[in-house]
């Protein structure tokens, strides 16, 4: 028998062209080379399944059945300062963001009326590092008196001082109610659509100023504040 391959204890594998007799199932040959094949169920001493070794990934990413899985991460538990934010902002009630900017937007209006711009000095503290260190005129230079002329209803001096936010004002202040109305009542004011080249070109213009307003020849020299 050692010049025959059998592949079965009672029957010898099936050669290629060789007539299959009748209620004799076919069987494979075997392939030259190949081990033998695992020990099925039944030849397991404790009927244990074997654990399967790593599997690479399919194609799509997923993880086979029986294969590797990635490390599970524990989530990190956020801190108290982080829970007392969320639970706060959990509990406030729909008003309360709109509030709170609306307060801040207060203050700032408190602050330039009570320290009078108009009236101080130009080194005066808060100011500006710019003008202070190069003496011109930054893009910012003259919003906080334009400000304090805009609540004294001196519009023309306010332009004087800062003609692109005088001009800005209406808008942002549209923007402020639309949003802070949605928030707080459920407004639905019409919304204000300013695409992107509104925006660029608003925001050139402003350069422009910018620049414009440190010329020291006429009559640029009017817009220096």
């Amino acid at each position: 028998m050692y010049g025959e391959r059998v592949t079965s204890v009672d029957r010898p594998a099936i050669q290629p062209g060789q007539q299959v007799p009748d209620g004799v199932a076919p069987t494979a040959p075997a392939v030259p080379g190949a081990g033998h094949a695992e020990p099925g169920p039944a030849a397991w001493p404790t009927g244990d399944v074997p654990a399967a070794g790593p599997t690479a990934p399919g194609p799509t990413g997923d993880v086979p059945a029986g294969g590797w899985s990635p490390a599970a991460y524990q989530p990190v538990e956020p801190d108290r300062f982080t829970r007392l934010v969320v639970r706060l902002h959990e509990r406030a009630p729909r008003w309360a963001v709109p509030l709170a900017a609306l307060g801040c937007v207060g203050m700032g209006m408190a602050y330039a009326l009570v320290s009078d711009p108009t009236r101080s000095d130009p080194d005066a503290r808060p100011t500006c590092l710019l003008k202070l260190t190069t003496g011109l005129d930054c893009p910012g230079c003259g919003g906080t008196r334009a400000l304090w002329y805009v609540l004294h209803a001196d519009l023309p001096a306010a332009a004087r001082h800062h003609f692109l936010f005088v001009f800005s004002l209406p808008f942002l202040a549209y923007l402020f109610v639309a949003w802070a109305g949605n928030q707080a009542f459920g407004w639905r004011l019409p919304e204000l659509r300013v695409s992107s080249k509104v925006i660029g070109g608003f925001l050139a213009a402003w350069l422009a100023f910018s620049v414009v307003r440190n010329l020291p020849w006429a009559p640029f020299t009017s817009l220096y504040v």
